[in-house]
């Protein structure tokens, strides 16, 4: 979505009794968690894990569940005690609703397309605004019950990441009390208190959830947080827990019927509307018999900017978009609302949006530090895995598209293309969850590079995010920025398909390139690596030390022989003769781009050009026009474009 929804075109030593926490702790016994002096052995980058280790003790929880748990969380950071998309803080990701509600609404803005994607229209009200705290969902208030069982202040659990810890010990020793299991200390028992801990209120998500964390105690982890701390986990290959604890926890069956999920995420159906609405008009998709009638080529990653609740009554407008599926950040937890055989009207390209499958993550582009969760990351990663096999679609970034990636289909539509997941979602470590981590492919003299930089490190000042020309919170980020020399001295590239200046506003792309995106090498200037980009030379900085981008090798297309430049479009043509009698032709529409002769691009894909025919209600009159003029998809700026084949050669990167 975008600023407001796109529109389509370690063990305790001994088992203790159930009672063992109490509903208030002794502040005074928690004091060493809380910024006491460190000794010898609790060095300033080990105190986390030491928090860890107290907490453990204290609420007789082992520590390597507290551990999992947190990883799953927040992979152990802090977050500088910014709250995530949903609320939540810390290590432990406590949830405020207070805090909530408060960064529930949208703080940036952007164009509005066709829900078919190819023309304007007005923008739709913003929605996605959350209930009252006392009406919240569980899953959205445990920082408050935290503080009644630690006897902490919510100030402290918010911004003391040991005080955070310790208020997570408490709610999972909690949880196995309210089940009746002993506080042992064997990781295995506690399976159920895990599920609950999540704060989901159906079985298939706690589950979902719950298996996770213990993925996680299988394999382990080491990392360094976003403070500097140290933080390991070893690993239990052979940790099998008590599963049919589950079944006693109280919680609904979910009604996965009809989804279209791996077995390993939690999924619902809440259909999106198929029907009329007056004047020949209907929403909010259409319905199609894909891949037998064209192929599904495409996933397009979205955030929602809005909150869950508000998010789910959109998707049911029948006068609103669609997509495929939400994703919820506590949790992971999925809603699928339209089938992937039918065309969801997401990603403001009716190409694209033929071709492809949207998926929406609960989240807003312009707050940086409102952090997605590790569970949500993951649970996309499980679905986007599982989909990309199913209908054989390649995991890479000019297949695994960012909203922000999708070319305008025309030129008029350029400048109101939206701009989400935005430079805020990881991109690399989304990549290694999809087992495609990015890593060098070739040498020096390979011809492409892949951009990766280190998403915590790599920190570009953005403005914009709350009001115009005001600094964003500096925050990692995915995205490197672009220069039209080598150094911060020059001026930034520009494109001239939006017409504009380029600047550091969050939501201009004027001269930004992405993580997993690969590029040809254009030159090299000591810390400074040249790339080709919208028909210019772009310079990024690069330096050897540390490296914003790897070598890369792979199929470039540059202009044919005699040609000084070629066309770019936003979509691929079907030939006029391609089309039936009952379909309009579609007008040939370059983009406001050239590729100059003697410039290289990375090729994604050849296909022939392509148009789904369905502007009624009555599938029956829906056609798929499919050309025999073949295009080349390229990697041409921030967006992927389309270059007719009979204008490229194609030739080897390294060549």
């Amino acid at each position: 979505m975008r600023g407001s929804v796109t529109a389509p075109g370690r063990a305790v030593g001994r088992t203790h009794g159930r009672g063992a926490v109490r509903a208030v702790a002794s502040v005074a016994l928690l004091l060493p968690l809380l910024g006491a002096a460190p000794s010898d052995s609790d060095t300033s980058a080990d105190r986390l894990q030491s928090a860890f280790s107290s907490a453990a003790t204290r609420y007789h929880v082992p520590e390597s569940v507290l551990l999992g748990v947190s990883y799953l969380q927040s992979r152990w950071d802090a977050h500088d005690g910014a709250p995530s998309v949903t609320g939540g803080y810390g290590p432990m990701h406590l949830t405020d609703a207070r805090t909530a509600l408060a960064r529930a609404t949208p703080h940036h803005s952007e164009g509005s397309e066709d829900p078919r994607g190819d023309s304007a229209r007005p923008p739709l009200a913003p929605q996605g605004r959350l209930p009252e705290p006392s009406r919240l969902p569980a899953r959205l208030r445990t920082l408050p019950r935290a503080a009644e069982l630690t006897g902490l202040s919510p100030r402290q659990l918010r911004t003391d990441p040991a005080a955070n810890v310790a208020g997570g010990a408490a709610l999972l020793a909690a949880a196995q009390n309210e089940l009746g299991r002993p506080l042992s200390d064997d990781p295995a028992d506690w399976y159920g208190a895990v599920a609950r801990f999540s704060g989901a209120d159906d079985t298939a998500t706690a589950a979902a959830y719950a298996n996770d964390v213990y993925d996680v105690l299988r394999t382990g982890h080491k990392r360094l947080t976003d403070t500097g701390q140290r933080i390991a986990l070893a690993a239990r290959p052979d940790l099998a827990p008590d599963t049919g604890q589950l079944r006693r926890a109280g919680l609904r069956d979910a009604d996965a019927a009809g989804t279209e999920c791996p077995p390993t995420v939690s999924c619902e159906w809440i259909p999106a509307p198929y029907e009329q609405f007056g004047d020949g008009d209907y929403g909010n998709h259409d319905l199609a018999d894909r891949p037998a009638s064209q192929s599904i080529e495409y996933i397009v990653v979205h955030d929602t900017e809005g909150a869950w609740e508000g998010v789910l009554k959109m998707v049911q407008d029948p006068a609103y978009v669609s997509w495929q599926y939400s994703l919820r950040s506590t949790d992971g937890h999925i809603a699928q609302h339209v089938k992937a055989k039918d065309v969801a009207w997401h990603a403001g390209n009716w190409y694209v949006n033929a071709k492809s499958i949207g998926l929406e993550h609960e989240g807003f582009l312009a707050q940086p530090d409102a952090w997605y969760t590790e569970a949500m990351y993951r649970s996309s990663a499980r679905l986007v895995t599982y989909l990309a096999e199913k209908y054989d679609i390649p995991l890479d970034r000019q297949h695994i598209l960012g909203h922000d990636t999708v070319p305008g289909p025309t030129a008029s539509t350029v400048r109101g293309m939206h701009t989400d997941p935005g430079p805020y979602w990881d991109w690399r470590h989304y990549f290694e969850l999809l087992g495609r981590p990015l890593v060098p492919t070739a040498g020096p003299d390979g011809g492409l590079v892949t951009i990766r930089p280190d998403y915590a490190t790599n920190r570009p000042g953005y403005t914009g995010c709350v009001t115009a020309g005001r600094p964003c919170p500096a925050h990692g980020s995915s995205a490197v920025r672009l220069y039209s020399g080598p150094g911060e001295s020059y001026p930034l590239i520009k494109d001239i398909g939006l017409g504009s200046t380029p600047s550091t506003g969050v939501n201009d792309l004027s001269s930004r390139v992405s993580t997993g995106q690969q590029y040809a090498v254009a030159g090299r200037d000591g810390d400074w690596t040249a790339i080709w980009y919208l028909g210019q030379k772009a310079w990024f900085r690069n330096p050897q030390k540390n490296p914003t981008a790897v070598d890369a090798k792979g199929l470039v297309v540059t202009p044919k022989e005699g040609l000084t430049s070629v066309p770019v479009y936003g979509r691929a043509y079907p030939e006029a003769a391609a089309y039936p009698a009952d379909v309009p032709v579609q007008a040939v529409s370059p983009l406001p781009y050239t590729v100059p002769a003697g410039q290289r691009y990375a090729v994604g894909d050849k296909r022939p050009g392509e148009y789904y025919y369905a502007v009624t209600f009555d599938e029956d009159a829906h056609r798929v026009v499919v050309g025999e003029d073949e295009y080349y998809q390229i990697q041409f700026g921030h967006r992927v474009a389309f270059v007719r084949a009979a204008d490229m050669r194609v030739v080897p990167s390294g060549s």
